[in-house]
């Protein structure tokens, strides 16, 4: 069931996806070659509770840390690790939330550690640019496959791929709600998008093919044929004038 959120909700997720934010903020800031992934997670769960908010992925169904870390060919929910250190050339995925006041905040970018490929550059702002278009269609009375599919034609127009095992989400009292949001589609198909809808839009994007892996570790999600992927999300609430994105520093 989708659920609309009041005023009065909007403006404690609002805080939520402030903290969430600033912690995706500071860790980028970080990102530099000899910095384990430890470390990252650590700076992270010391801001967002600092903030008087709790870090929403730790223990979540059994995930062991703050902030999901992933480098390179990984996607999505790399583990951090003290033994992972940052390299010159990598690009590093982090994804991580905060809730605050019983309202959930999420959003992830990928940083560049040092000087990196043409490739790589390519990749992270083509990412980056097809959140904004998936966004720019979350517009009351539209539909859900409005997004994906305006992710979809901008990502497979520049010859890359969009995951589509992974897929974004409603977002609010809980961590993952109703709706799904799939980073493909076709317009004008799926559940009508209205306002007091929040929602995570999180395109991850491949060089190579869309498909994925699992690590053994039950979490790391890799791309199949070893090729680099990017990954970014906001957290967004449709208001009757447009979409506003909830987690933008």
């Amino acid at each position: 069931m989708v659920v609309l959120k009041t005023g009065r909700e909007l403006k404690i997720m609002q805080e939520a996806c402030a903290i969430s934010a600033g912690a995706l903020k500071l860790v980028g800031s970080a990102v530099e070659p000899g910095v384990t992934t430890a470390e990252l997670d650590r700076m992270a769960e010391e801001y967002i509770r600092s903030k008087g908010a709790v870090p929403n992925f730790k223990n979540y169904q059994g995930y062991p840390a703050t902030a999901c870390i992933s480098i390179n060919n990984e996607v999505i929910h790399g583990i951090p690790s003290k033994s992972r250190k940052l390299m010159p050339g990598d690009i590093v995925s982090v994804d991580l939330g905060a809730e605050y006041g019983g309202y959930h905040g999420d959003n992830a970018a990928t940083f560049a550690c040092g000087d990196i490929s043409d490739e790589a550059k390519r990749l992270m702002d083509a990412t980056r640019e097809s959140l904004y278009e998936g966004i720019s269609a979350a517009r009351s009375g539209g539909r859900i496959g409005d997004i994906g599919h305006k992710i979809q034609s901008y990502i497979e127009a520049r010859g890359y791929s969009v995951v589509r095992q992974f897929v974004g989400h409603g977002i609010g009292t809980k961590l993952h709600e109703a709706p799904e949001v799939p980073n493909f589609g076709i317009p004008g198909r799926g559940i009508r998008l209205m306002p007091g809808m929040t929602l995570a839009i999180e395109p991850m994007v491949n060089v190579g093919s869309e498909d994925v892996k699992i690590l053994p570790d039950g979490w790391t999600v890799l791309t199949r044929d070893g090729s680099l992927s990017a990954h970014f999300e906001h957290t967004i609430v449709i208001t009757p004038d447009g979409p506003k994105i909830l987690t933008q520093v």
